[in-house]
This record gives structure tokens, sequence and C-alpha cells, in this order.
């Protein structure tokens, strides 16, 4: 099987020939040969340089899934700004597909996009329902975000508001995604703020904004975990999640865990830079992550090119081959990540049978409590610190049910030197670092 020309499994018996994408099919086939998924985060606004960008993406040395990122305009409902920039030949930062018309995203995708090769539309909305009407009409049916991970971090919309839209967005695509393409939708929960929250809430917060997806149609999910500072505590991260999926799913549901590359500050250096890519695919193999979203070595610095992706993509693919996996059930192992995320979770869910009702209260009620996070529905009083062994630990979790145990209290409060330091500890220690580190993933 060579690189960039791996299919979907096969269609059960009687189902029919695969006549489109499918993207948890293909990752799914990808897990079982062995091989980690690399996917970029890629978004341009003229249609034959995102053509360019997917077919390149397309062609790398890697069991690779495209990216079509949306402009910041389109994820604010602003279309009116994203055609007169359109009229005015001004770039954008992403692909207004809720403006182009859907002829020209269907032609983009023409020879592009198949069964080997699925497209993925990301754009960090809290009002997804015109992204997803312009995706399903060009012949897509996989995106992210969720009622809570595209609310709190990216501006003020209420967050009661979010859970009404993601609801009716979720059973929208269901509805527009004809058989037998199976609508795929990927929860961005496991990044909240992107660095410095613990790894317990990352996972609770994933795990439900999932439940969230199955109970309003979605029968394919991924849940996505972000790096944090710790190697072996991300491990402990992607196994729980992995594990708790397997507990609270709904039986029949599709998932796969997701893992992003390191999402805060990054090194500097080109060499740091690399390092950090190869060490984020280290830890997917060894915890058991199917698809891992890359970063480029030009990401402190600028937007990366095309062929910047693909170096990162091939970069992650090569490193990920070369990486033992663990043996089968190294996620039923217990940890500290794991009974703090079940805890959460399992508070949450007593609110309600429903899990948009169940987040809201949660919120309201300051169970679920993300750090440094300024949302108005957001309580505030929760802090994190990075501790001497690199891990993320609790200062102050608020009112969420964390075990006082975990807890540090007033020892660690955070202060303006301390929240520096521990934003740019990532990028300062692999830009130091000459030599592969040692706490790559375990």
């Amino acid at each position: 099987m060579t690189a960039g020309t791996l299919t979907a499994p096969a269609p059960a018996a009687g189902a029919g020939p695969l006549e489109a994408p499918s993207f948890g099919g293909f990752v799914a086939a990808a897990a079982a040969g062995g091989r980690l998924v690399v996917q970029p985060r890629m978004g341009f606004s003229d249609p034959a340089l995102m053509r360019a960008g997917l077919a390149a993406t397309r062609g790398a040395a890697a069991a690779s899934v495209g990216t079509l990122t949306i402009d910041s305009y389109t994820r604010v409902g602003d279309q009116a700004a994203a055609r007169a920039c359109l009229a005015e030949g001004v770039p954008l930062n992403g692909y207004p597909i809720a403006t182009h018309p859907g002829h020209e995203t269907r032609a983009l995708l023409d020879g592009v996009l198949d069964a080997s090769f699925p497209v993925q539309v990301r754009h960090g909305s809290s009002r997804p329902e015109a992204i997803i009407r312009a995706l399903a009409a060009a012949g897509l049916d996989a995106t992210e975000g969720g009622p809570v991970s595209y609310c709190l971090p990216y501006g003020r919309t209420p967050l009661a508001e979010s859970v009404d839209n993601w609801a009716r967005g979720c059973e929208l695509l269901a509805a527009l995604v004809p058989a037998p393409r199976v609508p795929h939708l990927e929860t961005f929960g496991g990044c909240m703020l992107g660095q410095l929250c613990p790894p317990g809430l990352l996972v609770a917060l994933s795990l439900l904004e999932g439940l969230f997806f199955a109970r309003h149609g979605i029968r394919s999910v991924s849940l996505s975990y972000a790096q944090q500072t710790d190697a072996g505590q991300d491990a402990e991260a992607v196994r729980a999640l992995r594990r708790l999926a397997g507990e609270f799913l709904p039986p029949g549901v599709d998932r796969h865990v997701v893992l992003y590359t390191y999402m805060g500050v990054y090194p500097r250096t080109p060499r740091g830079a690399v390092r950090l890519l190869e060490a984020s695919a280290r830890l997917a193999v060894r915890a058991g992550a199917a698809r891992l979203i890359v970063k480029t070595a030009a990401e402190a610095h600028r937007i990366p090119t095309v062929a910047e992706n693909v170096r990162a993509l091939e970069t992650a693919a090569a490193t990920a081959a070369r990486t033992e996996r663990p043996p089968e059930g190294d996620e039923f192992t217990d940890s500290e990540v794991y009974a703090e995320a079940r805890a959460l979770v399992e508070a949450v869910l007593s609110l309600s049978p429903e899990p948009g009702r169940a987040l809201r209260t949660a919120f309201a009620r300051g169970h679920l409590d993300v750090p440094y996070c300024l949302h108005p529905d957001n309580a505030g009083r929760s802090r994190s610190f990075v501790d001497g062994d690199g891990r993320l630990r609790w200062s102050a979790a608020g009112a969420m049910p964390v075990a006082p145990s975990a807890v540090t209290g007033g020892r660690t409060a955070m202060t303006a030197d301390r929240l520096l330091t521990a934003v740019h500890g990532v990028a300062t220690r692999f830009d130091r670092e000459t030599t592969s580190p040692t706490d790559s993933g375990s």
C-alpha cells in the first residue's frame, strides 16, 4: 500500500459499494494497518490555492487527510464582510465556504476528495449551521467543534445559545449527509485555551462533547486532546480518553482519539520546533491516538507555506513509523488523570440525562471551570500551575469535584512571573535541548 492511497474499509455485506469518503472509516483503516493519520491546519481564500494545498497534502508521503480551515468572518457569521473582501481581492485567513458558490467548492474538491483522501472542515464557530449547510452542499461530511469548546475560548456568545446552536448543527449534519456516507464530528474539547489546563478537565470536556454529539444523531466522532507540558501525563490523558470513550459512548458510535501537537508558545528555532513535532508523533503512537494534527517549524514566526505543512506531515509520519506501539490494553491502566476525568464526567452527567443541559448546569454551578478563561459563563475560580516535574496541577479547583489531595492551595499561586515562565516553558525547553528529549512520550 503506497503513501496517500490508503482506502477506507470495505462496507458491510449488503451495504453496497463505498461511493464516498468516510472520515472515521479512513482513520480506522489506517489504525488497523499500524499507521498514524496526520493532518495539517490549512486554509486559503483563493480556491486555486486551496486546491493546490489539498493536492499537496494528498501527495505527502504519509497517511494524510485534508483540511479546509474557514476564515474568521465566516466563523462569526459575517458573510457580507467575506464577500466584500473577495470582491476587493483582499486575502482572508481561511476558506469562506459559506460565501464561495457551492459549485466552486465542488470544483476545487473534484479529483482530490475521494475514499482515499477525506477532507475535514475546521472553523471555530459557535454558530455552525451556515458552515454545515455549505460543507454538506459541497459533498463534505466531516467537521469539528463543540458547544463548549467553540464558545468559551473564542468570544462572548452565551453558553446556552452555543449549546442550542450546536444541537441544531449536529442534527443538521446528520440529516444532510446521505447514506452510505457517515457524517463525522471531532470535539475540540480537549484543546481548551491551548495550554495550562490540567489534563483531567480536558479529557472530561472532550468526552462530554462527544456524548453531546452522539445524543444529537452523530454516529462517528473523534475525541481531541492537546499535548501539554509533560509526556507522561499526556500519555495518561490519551489512554484515559480512550478508556472513557469505551465506557460512556453509546455502542455503535465509531470513535477515535486525535492528538494536537502542542498549541501554546512554540519553539523559535527550527530544530526545537521539529523536536516538539516529533515528540507529539511519538506520544500519539505510544498512547494510542489514531490521528495527529501537526504544527510546522515556521509556527512561531508566521503562517506556514504549503511546502512547510507537507514537510511537517512527512516528519510526523516518519517518526510515527519508527515508534514502537504499546501492547493492547494499556488504556485500562488506572491513572490520576483517568480518576479525575471520570469524577468530572460523572458529576456532570448526574445533573441531567441530556448532555447539553448537563453542561450548562455544570458551568453555572462551577462544576466545570476552565482556568484563565474569561468567558462570562465560566466561573473563573480554578487555577493551574506547572509543578517541578513539569506536570500540570491545580492550585485552586473552585467548585469542581477534584480530589482535595490534588489541589495544592495558595503555596503555588500563579504570579505574573510564574505565568510567563509556564507559558514559555515548553518552547524554552525544546529550544535549549541539543539532543532528542527523553520525555518525548511513553
